[in-house]
């Protein structure tokens, strides 16, 4: 087949540069993007006179043509081997842009020739691929939303399921589950603002745009935006189809959303362990041993954990590939997809089965209190008793370590030691120790807001229910809110 471009040329061009140039392989899933675009740029350029009704409207019909008959298996966008080894290509085709506009030639003859009036393919694949960007924001912001229903559930269900909190992997005050999950419910939540931050710079149409410096025709980019559901056009042509920062936001995003997944997979590893058994993993997100049948392996945490770094490598790539470039466009920016597509379909099923994993996971309460028994992890509220009695809080740390190191040395702990040893440490110590450093009184005593007591995490689930009310990034640009159109 003839190139889109090919009349420059006179010679054909070689078959593994065309391989390697060709991008169809990959750039295939834009092809919705592709066939949105079109049509709202014909419908623009009739608009404006550039076109007639009639040419239009051939068009697009030629192009829903299309779209059904790749909806219904009858055109398959091609995926073959381009024979050049790891590089699929579509064989005649260079890319999804010049499948469809080929398809509609064939289709409906010259008028299609048509399509590409006042476009140029950088600002086409700048449009494609925000457009599907975009998308894939508003499905994550969805993803998120609902693991963080999960998690408020969760919240709910354990406000008064006393467990150890750590700091350096060890023991270090008693908390509870709710209170524990309440500080990833914050960075989920924070992953979903990054969301609407990034749908908001770059909710902005590139098309119209051209190769990089706009075009003679009268081009009306505000329609053409307005019907694709942006907030405006973009206002440098150049800046319009020679960065694709919009996207590095959204790895970037991706990439803390990963890291988010990836510690709390971490401690669901820590907590399934034989030496913890605070949760015992659903069959569903589990795999056994091929050799030692006791085996029950949180297989699932890991891979999410492990594949954390894959997103990390898109972005750095992406970083990587755009650090260099003059303006305006240049081929290294194809690099842009195989990898971001690839992080995308990563970091959305990492999402939707760690989302099942929690939702199925039980908790093994005792297990959980009795741990937060041992480990000294009422020591600070013993020291905040003898400053209650008057003690100054650095001799009460002093005597409370001594306390500790009592308890080390004879293998107990504060609460089990009698009055007469308590008090052959400090007479300030009395019968009502054992009930200041109890695990309930322990938890319930840290009322500030923020803290793991009950009244103080009841206010903060209010909160979470109210935010979570608000709906998603996608029903609010629906309803046209917080600037969203």
């Amino acid at each position: 087949m003839a190139q889109l471009w090919g009349g420059r040329f006179v010679g054909g061009t070689d078959k593994l540069a065309f391989a390697f140039n060709a991008s169809i392989g990959f750039d295939r899933r834009l092809f919705y993007q592709d066939i949105e675009g079109s049509i709202a740029h014909v419908t623009m350029l009739a608009k404006q006179g550039i076109l007639t009704e009639a040419e239009k409207e051939d068009i697009v019909r030629g192009l829903d043509g299309i779209r059904g008959d790749v909806d219904a298996g009858r055109l398959k966008i091609p995926e073959s081997d381009s024979g050049l080894e790891g590089m699929p290509s579509g064989g005649e085709y260079e890319d999804i842009h010049s499948f469809v506009e080929a398809n509609l030639i064939d289709r409906i003859g010259d008028t299609g020739k048509k399509l590409h009036t006042g476009r140029s393919r950088n600002d086409q694949v700048a449009l494609d691929m925000r457009l599907y960007t975009r998308k894939k924001v508003l499905e994550t912001d969805a993803l998120l939303k609902e693991l963080l229903t999960v998690l408020l559930r969760a919240m709910e269900e354990n406000l008064e399921t006393c467990m150890p909190g750590f700091t350096h992997l060890q023991k270090a005050q008693p908390t509870t589950l709710a209170h524990y999950y309440g500080a990833y419910f914050e960075m989920f939540k924070r992953d979903r603002q990054r969301m609407a931050d990034i749908y908001g710079r770059m909710n902005y149409c590139p098309l119209g745009a051209g190769a990089l410096a706009g075009t003679t025709y009268p081009l009306d980019r505000e329609y053409t935006a307005s019907l694709l559901g942006f907030s405006g056009p973009t206002l440098n042509s150049m800046d319009s189809v020679s960065d694709r920062d919009y996207l590095i936001e959204f790895l970037a995003a991706l990439s803390t959303v990963m890291m988010h997944l990836s510690r709390f997979c971490e401690e669901i590893i820590i907590w399934n362990s034989n030496e913890y058994q605070f949760v015992e993993m659903d069959d569903a997100y589990s795999t056994g041993s091929s050799i030692m049948p006791q085996k029950k392996n949180p297989d699932i945490a890991e891979l999410v954990r492990g594949k954390t770094g894959r997103v990390y490598g898109a972005l750095f790539s992406l970083l990587t590939t755009m650090k260099g470039l003059p303006l305006a466009y240049n081929k290294d920016m194809q690099e842009d997809k195989e990898m971001a597509f690839d992080a995308m379909d990563t970091a959305e099923n990492c999402l939707v089965l760690f989302t099942g994993m929690l939702r199925t996971m039980k908790y093994r309460k005792e297990r959980m209190a009795a741990s937060a028994m041992n480990g000294f992890t009422n020591a600070t509220d013993a020291a905040d008793y003898l400053v209650g009695k008057g003690v100054p809080f650095r001799d009460a740390h002093g005597i409370v370590g001594r306390l500790v190191l009592y308890c080390v040395e004879r293998n107990t702990s504060i609460e089990k030691l009698t009055l007469e040893e308590l008090r052959n440490i400090s007479d300030r110590f009395d019968e009502d120790l054992y009930d200041a450093v109890s695990l309930k009184a322990c938890v319930e005593k840290r009322l500030t807001l923020g803290a793991p007591g009950s009244e103080a995490m009841k206010a903060v689930l209010d909160i979470h229910r109210r935010y979570l009310a608000e709906g998603t990034l996608a029903e609010s640009r629906a309803l046209g809110q917080n600037g969203i159109q």
